[in-house]
């Protein structure tokens, strides 16, 4: 049995059009490539929860997030719980950096591993595995006047199924 959890998560872009992201470690699927972001607390706005997310994982504080984009569901394990999380993914545009400041217990806490700047090239052509995996599609479809309307629900996605590449 699975426990329901409400999650957001921000794609924030670089001038260029590059996205950053966290490399996870999880003990179910294992390691991937995601946005930063994490569960909403009780009673937080999507949003809300966002803004905090980023801060707390990358110590910025002077990235405005946008419009949810895309919503998807999939499963996983935190912290020994299954859980099946249901996710709204925001978008930001920011300058291209690193994260700032101390993140070192915030970042073993969520088993982060590292993080870097994706092009949408290296997103294309890599075969690590991305949340969602349709990632690649997905910031193609973002113009520079905006996330689509409505958003993109991708629905429930099964761990270890292929985005389209």
């Amino acid at each position: 049995m699975r426990i329901p959890r409400q999650a957001a998560r921000v794609a924030v872009l670089d001038p260029g059009g590059a996205v950053f992201m966290f490399r996870y470690d999880n003990e179910e699927v294992g390691v991937h490539w995601a946005m930063p972001g994490g569960g909403l607390e009780p009673g937080e706005a999507p949003l809300r929860a966002a803004e905090r997310e980023l801060r707390e994982e990358t110590g910025w504080t002077d990235v405005e997030v946008g419009a949810v984009f895309c919503l998807w569901e999939h499963d996983f394990t935190r912290a020994g719980i299954p859980v099946r999380q249901r996710e709204r993914i925001f978008l930001a545009r920011g300058p291209r950096r690193d994260p700032i400041g101390d993140l070192v217990a915030a970042h073993a806490a969520d088993r982060i591993l590292w993080w870097r700047w994706w092009t949408p090239e290296e997103l294309a052509g890599d075969t690590e595995p991305l949340w969602p995996p349709q990632l690649p599609e997905l910031l193609a479809a973002v113009t520079n006047a905006g996330p689509p309307v409505p958003p993109i629900d991708l629905g429930y996605v099964r761990n270890g199924a292929p985005g389209p590449r």
